[in-house]
């Protein structure tokens, strides 16, 4: 069995409650890997409780990077890691899910072009060094456009002569959140900074 999503099918794996996951595309039991495959293949997939059909791809597909990661991959760096947890329950929260994906669509369409300057690379450090330059520049891009799809009250959103008035504590409040996230941004730059010369 397989949902219709836009013109793709969608296979439906179901999780009951002792855990195990059942292919409904093949009707057999699954496990993690077979779903870690999947994604490596391209196939679109969705994760329900076979009870209650509530949608739990995100939670699994979590699952699968934990696995991995505990089997020694380390794909993901510590101060990543630490970064990322930061800003749950942060106000630039909303923006994080937003920016990661377009660096991760960005750096997907750029694979081949990346891996042939890793090549080059690992045979010169000054290449290496250019390459991570230019990647953390893009990256900044990256969250400056971010910033800006995902901050209402970024410049320019709003035409100043279509812009309502604005009582001054509102007014304030919005400058502080602008001023608070300038220094995260400067934050982070800092230490991507620091990561490019180390």
């Amino acid at each position: 069995m397989a949902q219709s999503k836009g013109t793709a099918s969608v296979i439906v794996i179901k999780k009951y409650a002792n855990r195990r996951l059942y292919d409904t595309s093949t009707s057999q039991y699954v496990t993690l890997d077979h779903l870690r495959d999947l994604v490596k293949n391209g196939t679109d997939f969705q994760v329900v409780d076979a009870k209650s059909g509530e949608d739990l791809t995100r939670g699994v597909l979590a699952q699968i990077i934990f696995e991995e990661e505990a089997r020694g991959a380390n794909l993901l760096p510590v101060d990543f890691l630490r970064q990322l947890i930061s800003f749950y329950g942060d106000s630039l929260q909303s923006v994080v899910p937003g920016y990661l994906q377009m660096s991760m669509n960005n750096f997907s369409q750029q694979q081949e072009e990346f891996r042939s300057r890793m090549s080059e690379a690992m045979t010169s450090p000054q290449a290496s060094m250019s390459m991570l330059e230019e990647q953390t520049r893009r990256n900044m891009e990256m969250f400056g456009q971010a910033m800006r799809m995902f901050t209402p009250f970024a410049a320019g959103t709003t035409p100043e002569a279509e812009a309502p008035a604005q009582p001054a504590a509102t007014a304030a409040k919005e400058s502080d959140d602008v001023a608070a996230m300038r220094a995260e941004l400067d934050a982070m730059r800092a230490k991507l900074d620091k990561l490019v010369k180390d």
